[in-house]
């Protein structure tokens, strides 16, 4: 029989659906059950493309044995952390505190009014079942001593990542910003990119980071390892070579054995990423890798309302990574052109895997002179390739595909936007631009109720009000979209979009943006998000987006509320340099100063094109149009069409050609032209 997680529409909480658990969705129902039977809480918590959550379901959730002592001696939520990351934030940092560690599945176990008392990640089963033993034992012997860990846990919750309010320095120093890198870079893993570690998670964030900050020092040496390192990530298993995007990270140093599930937030990143560096180094493969990934998510992850799906699985059939490997004879369909093709994805007898004749398509150096030697131009190889490459994934095409999930969320699809909008102004294709005012009305249309922005679609169990991230990064988006249009239609919304966010995350007293909104549900513990992930964290989106509409808006309260946050976190970014890269990126606009680029007139937009396909310029805001309200605009309208740039609020005389313009730009510290 279906347990409550029946009529929930989580893909992963129906996976869950028919386990022998008796499973409750978390909500006032079952955390008053827990109550009125004086029961601790399991509070289980994954996604769906979690390979090891699937694992520990199969172990332990569909044990007959198992599920009857969480069923006689518990009350067990099912909960999906992509659907409410409020509550996988806080038992996340329950867990980190008791273990020093961290992960999905999430599994922890609570007092009856929702405190933890004990928790961990992936647990054997034989283990699960002695720990639920153990703990329902000390809860019916020795309540008190539960009580009384779950008071000095809760104690440390509330503590983690608050920060005290610091004075705002009157400048941010070059010395400042090397106290950060020094120490961050010296993790550089020189033979293979990226840093030295196992697993490896690509971490766009960080790269851009290094990419701005090697273009702006002029720092060779960093630029040439955030280029290796791109190199390398393109290259490996990690990027599905035959039909495009990213996996989630590689299990070893080398980036070739991925973890195969795919998640909509990496390659809204990594597009991001990829278009931008390809302007500090025009190089084909990324452009390549770009126009993949985007036909991939074109391909397998739109939904008809214009927005993106989360995520597809790492395993099919119960084998992880079998939708994507192939055997050495599979190739045989490309008939002549086998052997090159094995040849240079590397597919062997043996296999290039852990089991026998399995392999992951790959490129790596020594790949590069198999085209010159096989007779192609680069021009025909490319061609070749790309056909080889599609009779490929249309083999592949036919078999059973990972599972879905189909859960379209608005911070991902933020993302994504922004990343579509930045592929648009590299490489000028009007798809892109297209795709992404699809996802633009997908989130004013259906990601909304009354006005108010929501996490996901609102569907017939709840509306999810949105999250500190699901504005930062709209915000971003929009504004991005407005940088690339100059239609002030997206500025003015992200404005309004920031005007309630600070009234409903913004605590004036302490000086800080919490992840949850002050008119949503309490929980255990009301967080802030500092440190940045794989994902930036939703604080530093929004003090980066809030410096940006200041100057758009020629703003004091947005700059004031952005001085101020960033000001808090300033002494801890050395510390940690890449757990605070999008804070870091913002210290290099501190120092270096931003180019505001207003650009009138009737070609304003054809200028902007042959800026972005001119140079690279890392800290810019482009602004323009024949009509605006915008303060920089304002008396400098007309159909003749004009530049200017301004820095530190005062700009140059009017430019006559874009030409004139990045000359000035780099006699004022600038990039020079690439």
């Amino acid at each position: 029989m279906a347990n409550k997680l029946q009529n929930e529409t989580s893909p992963y909480l129906q996976q869950h659906a028919h386990n022998p658990v008796h499973w409750m969705p978390w909500g006032e129902e079952a955390l008053t059950k827990a109550k009125q039977e004086n029961k601790l809480i399991i509070v289980s918590i994954g996604y769906s493309a979690c390979h090891w959550c699937h694992v520990m379901e199969r172990e332990s959730f569909e044990n007959e044995t198992i599920a009857q002592t969480m069923n006689k001696l518990f009350v067990s939520i099912k909960v999906d952390r992509e659907e409410r990351p409020d509550i996988d934030q806080i038992y996340m940092i329950a867990v980190q505190l008791m273990t020093n560690a961290g992960g999905w599945p999430l599994n922890v176990i609570c007092l009856p009014d929702g405190r933890p008392i004990y928790g961990g990640t992936y647990f054997r089963p034989q283990d699960w079942q002695n720990v639920l033993l153990q703990i329902a034992q000390m809860w019916e012997e020795t309540p008190d001593t539960a009580i009384d860990y779950a008071e000095r846990l809760i104690s440390g919750i509330h503590q983690a990542e608050r920060l005290p309010l610091v004075d705002i320095p009157e400048q941010y120093t070059l010395a400042d910003i090397e106290a950060i890198v020094q120490p961050w870079k010296a993790q550089f893993d020189t033979q293979d990119g990226g840093y030295r570690r196992a697993p490896k998670f690509p971490l766009p964030n960080n790269w851009l980071f290094f990419l701005r900050y090697g273009t702006l020092t002029k720092d060779e040496e960093i630029l040439q390892h955030v280029h290796f390192t791109l190199e390398k990530i393109a290259n490996g298993g990690i990027y599905d070579q035959i039909g495009g995007g990213f996996a989630r990270y590689s299990v070893d140093g080398q980036w070739l054995v991925p973890h195969f599930e795919k998640m909509l937030y990496d390659n809204a990143q990594l597009i991001s990423l990829y278009s931008e560096a390809y302007q500090e180094k025009p190089t084909p493969q990324y452009q390549r890798v770009v126009e993949e990934t985007i036909s991939w998510l074109e391909r397998e992850m739109k939904d008809p309302n214009g927005g993106f799906y989360a995520a597809l699985d790492a395993d099919s059939e119960g084998v992880e990574g079998k939708f994507y490997t192939f055997d050495y004879d599979e190739f045989d369909i490309l008939g002549e052109d086998a052997e090159l093709a094995r040849q240079y994805f590397n597919i062997t007898a043996r296999g290039n895997w852990e089991d026998e004749q399995t392999n992951i398509p790959f490129v790596n150096g020594e790949n590069d002179n198999i085209p010159t030697e096989a007779g192609f131009s680069a021009a025909e190889w490319a061609a070749y390739l790309g056909e080889i490459k599609t009779k490929l994934l249309n083999y592949r095409a036919k078999r059973i595909r990972p599972g879905l999930d189909n859960k379209q969320l608005t911070t991902w699809n933020a993302l994504l936007l922004k990343g579509l909008i930045d592929a648009y102004r590299v490489f000028s294709k009007q798809a892109y631009l297209s795709s992404a005012l699809g996802i633009a009305s997908f989130l004013e249309e259906i990601c909304q109720h009354k006005g108010q922005l929501l996490h996901q679609p609102a569907d017939l169990n709840r509306r999810i009000p949105a999250f500190l991230d699901d504005y930062a990064f709209t915000i971003e988006a929009f504004t991005a979209l407005y940088e690339a249009t100059f239609d002030e239609k997206w500025l003015t919304r992200a404005k309004e979009l920031a005007e309630r966010a600070i009234d409903l995350f913004y605590d004036t007293e302490n000086q800080v943006f919490y992840y949850t909104a002050d008119n949503t549900e309490k929980l255990i513990a009301r967080k802030s998000e500092i440190m940045d992930n794989v994902i930036p964290s939703s604080s530093s989106t929004m003090v980066r987006q809030l410096y940006k509409l200041g100057v758009l808006y020629d703003e004091p309260t947005f700059t004031y509320i952005a001085d101020q946050v960033f000001a808090n976190v300033f002494p801890h970014i050395k510390s940690y340099g890449s757990a605070y890269s999008n804070w870091a990126i913002q210290l290099l606009e501190h120092h270096f100063g931003v180019n505001e680029i207003a650009l009138t007139g009737e070609q304003a937009v054809s200028w902007r094109e042959e800026l972005d396909r001119s140079c690279y310029i890392p800290n810019k805001i482009t602004l323009g149009g024949t009509k605006s309200t915008l303060p920089l605009l304002i008396n400098r309208q007309g159909f003749d069409s004009k530049a200017y740039l301004c820095r530190h609020k005062t700009c140059s005389l009017p430019q006559t050609s874009i030409a004139q313009l990045i000359e000035l730009i780099n006699q004022n510290e600038g990039r020079i032209p690439s």
